[in-house]
């Protein structure tokens, strides 16, 4: 997978007292009733320099910015989608919610980093310089600001919009004296029996709370039954009750849907959970809690049954943040904060619910799809609609799928081919993001019960899906499967299919590679591609990953694959300096990379070089971004974009000119440190020149995208591009009218 009044104020939040997080800037409704043109407008070529300061250290920090402040920065862009009126009301209010989401990580994982580097005394810098406490004390300073917004557009802009479309949060003062006996009733029935009320005193301390649940601080007046003076009470809300309640139509005012916060049900009748006592305040609050798991190779004999224990573990790690409602008395949010041993910059007062991404159950119950962007048909590529047999079709020729444009079927059709096809002989398969119950999944259980030889590499480790994948790898353990967990030290994040099938007395080999996951519900949402090939040379490099991931040995010679941690961060270098080596030449050279985040030093070390050699570079970045453009001398060539749409931006695609003999890449590596250095990632070549140049055009038309993206400038802020005079061109609407059967 979140505050300004409404559009006309929106120049209220472009102001800001730092530049790391930047401008943020909203055109005019950008919506289009027709298809926008496909367009191949990118410059391919050099731009003339004179000698290079070979002087320049290219190491420098102030050319780098900071990791977790880009991080931060993206997740202010997916905010800023609620309040673009080109998206419609429900998708607007979805964004705010992801933002819920996005933060929920961030502060799980990213400040609980940067807790704990401060904690341990870890002064060390990354390539931007800038120390941990430093980089906190930003991070806070932003993230209250944006979170302040959040609830001010919710409150004062979407909470509006809804009930003008006859949607409607009723609060307690505005229930009706019928609405209020139905809550009573309902709080009766279905929650006063699931609530656990804890007093607080010396034979009962502060509980230990779940990770980010929804809990309530009491002040109590009066004895209790053993006679007890009141005090203090922890009153948790079980995660087994909904967040948002649905009032009966009958009701609600005609014309309207309307709903109830639990907090709300729980405020109006808290003394009934402490009969006798009166209650002197009611508040709600939320921890976050230090999320991330680690694993020490030298310890573990049993990785499966180890994180089985961090699982355990995660829900009660250390305090990071705390978000109170925004009435809390000072005294008792000074409570909290010392139970949770946090600091007064932890706290986070909010003007409504704690929980909000809890709302997003009521996106799918709401059946107003005139609220929410138009259902379309995925489409099919002809070589896939014309056949009976994918299989049969890959022998053909490549095979190239856009996710979510084009469907991800095929992929999940192949696996059942391949599982029922009597002449299929064994199936290699690497599992990443993947439910239990998938069909993916259930196609090699069939393969594995139907006497193939099924192998599947899980990464356990795919953080907030680790207990997923304990689940599945049991199941197809019990299927017949063999299942691995790859290398210890090394994520498998590489997206691999291997089929081998005996054909006329030989054997022949099929592949799928992918630059997402395998999960259908995730693939009509992310923006990802899909070659599924026969070529000998690709399914033979395919081949011999699977075997060096299951078994042992020098690392194999790989023909066309890149493959990390071995070759892909070197040849990504190597080719980048190549384009440079072009340019000085006064050759044709221009590189366009997309991918999810560039944070490697080496990495843009080269493309400054590349810069500063004359090479055009278009970076697509949709999240962190460590790199500077426009630094004149030094990356003056660069140009980064961020688009932010309906869809997540996913797909990694590596384009080099090379002097007119085209290369275009795609992978499931982004350009961290991550993925060159601690996981398994591919790299694979598009062999195929018109599936080659068919990527090349969906590159550039994210390059004049003017309604989705974001702009970095060299002090750090991002800027809204605007269509202007210029036709609105949406890289994403243009996609989905060429790909997509019925848009």
């Amino acid at each position: 997978m979140e505050d300004a009044q409404d559009r006309s104020s929106e120049s209220a939040v472009q102001d800001k007292p730092d530049s790391t997080i930047g401008t943020v800037s909203v055109p005019p409704d950008s919506s289009v009733d027709a298809p926008a043109p496909r367009l191949n407008h990118t410059r391919t070529g050099i731009r003339p320099k004179g000698p290079v300061d070979q002087e320049t250290d290219l190491s420098d920090p102030s050319l780098y910015f900071n990791r977790e402040l880009s991080h931060l920065q993206f997740n202010v862009r997916v905010l800023e989608q609620a309040l673009d009126e080109a998206h419609p009301l429900l998708n607007r209010l979805m964004f705010l919610l992801i933002f819920s989401s996005n933060m929920d990580e961030f502060f799980e994982i990213r400040v609980a980093g940067l807790k704990s580097q401060i904690a341990m005394g870890d002064d060390t810098t990354g390539a931007d310089g800038r120390r941990p406490q430093s980089v906190l004390e930003e991070v806070s300073r932003v993230a209250h600001e944006q979170v302040e917004r959040q609830y001010h557009i919710l409150n004062d802009t979407l909470i509006p919009a809804m009930e003008a479309q006859g949607i409607r949060f009723r609060r307690r003062g505005h229930w009706t004296k019928e609405q209020r006996s139905w809550v009573h009733d309902y709080f009766v029935r279905e929650i006063v029996p699931v609530v656990s009320p804890i007093g607080l005193d010396p034979s009962h301390p502060f509980p230990r709370l779940v990770n980010k649940s929804l809990n309530f601080i009491v002040a109590l007046e009066g004895k209790d039954a053993f006679g007890r003076e009141g005090g203090l009470a922890i009153l948790p809300a079980p995660r087994s009750l909904p967040r948002l309640i649905a009032l009966p139509q009958e009701l609600c005012e005609e014309g309207f849907v309307e709903y109830v916060f639990l907090s709300s049900m729980i405020h109006a009748h808290a003394d009934e959970v402490f009969p006798g006592m009166k209650v002197k305040g009611c508040y709600q609050f939320r921890v976050t809690r230090n999320a991330d798991m680690t694993v020490d190779p030298e310890e573990v004999s049993d990785l499966a049954s180890a994180l089985r224990g961090e699982l355990l573990a995660r829900r009660y790690g250390s305090g990071v943040r705390l978000e109170v409602a925004d009435n809390c008395p000072e005294e008792l949010s000074d409570f909290l904060i010392k139970q949770f041993q946090l600091v007064p910059s932890d706290l986070y007062r909010v003007q409504g619910p704690v929980n909000l991404t809890r709302m997003l159950s009521m996106l799918g119950d709401l059946d107003r799809p005139d609220l929410m962007y138009r259902s379309f048909t995925p489409g099919l590529p002809k070589t896939a609609k014309k056949s009976d047999s994918l299989l049969q079709a890959m022998q053909e020729g490549d095979i190239l799928l856009h996710h979510p444009f084009q469907a991800f079927s095929p992929v999940e059709e192949l696996l059942r081919e391949a599982a029922r096809d009597p002449d299929v002989l064994a199936i290699k398969q690497t599992l990443y993001r993947t439910g239990a119950d998938s069909p993916i999944v259930n196609a090699l259980v069939e393969a594995a019960s139907n006497g193939k030889e099924v192998t599947v590499v899980i990464e356990l480790r795919a953080r907030f899906d680790e207990a997923d994948n304990l689940a599945l790898a049991s199941r197809l353990q019990e299927a017949g499967a063999i299942v691995i967990y790859g290398v210890m030290a090394y994520k498998t994040h590489a997206k691999m299919m291997h089929i081998v099938r005996r054909e006329k007395g030989q054997l022949r080999h099929y592949a799928h590679l992918g630059t997402g996951n395998y999960h259908s519900k995730t693939a009509k949402l992310y923006t990802d591609y899909s070659l599924l090939t026969a070529n000998p040379k690709l399914c033979s490099d395919v081949h011999k990953v699977f075997q060096q991931l299951s078994g042992m040995g020098r690392a194999r010679e790989i023909e066309l694959l890149l493959h990390a941690p071995f070759t892909l961060h070197d040849r990504m270098v190597a080719m980048i300096d190549r384009e440079a080596d072009l340019a000085r030449k006064g050759k044709r050279a221009h590189i366009i990379i997309k991918c999810n985040s560039l944070t490697e030093p080496k990495l843009i070390r080269a493309l400054y070089r590349a810069s500063q050699a004359g090479v055009e570079c278009d970076l697509i970045i949709r999240g962190m971004c460590c790199l500077r453009p426009g630094l004149p001398d030094i990356s003056e060539n660069i140009r980064v974009r961020s688009i932010v749409g309906r869809f997540l931006e996913h797909t990694r695609v590596f384009h080099f000119h090379n002097d007119g003999d085209l290369e275009t890449w795609c992978s499931s590596a982004d350009f961290m440190a991550r993925n060159m250095f601690h996981r398994v990632e591919t790299c694979f070549p598009l062999l195929d020149k018109k599936l080659a140049a068919r990527v090349r055009k969906d590159l550039e038309t994210y390059l004049v995208d003017n309604c989705q993206a974001w702009l970095l400038q060299s002090d750090g802020s991002y800027t809204k591009q605007e269509p202007g005079d210029s036709d609105p061109i949406s890289a994403q609407e243009t996609m989905l009218y060429a790909y997509a059967a019925r848009a």
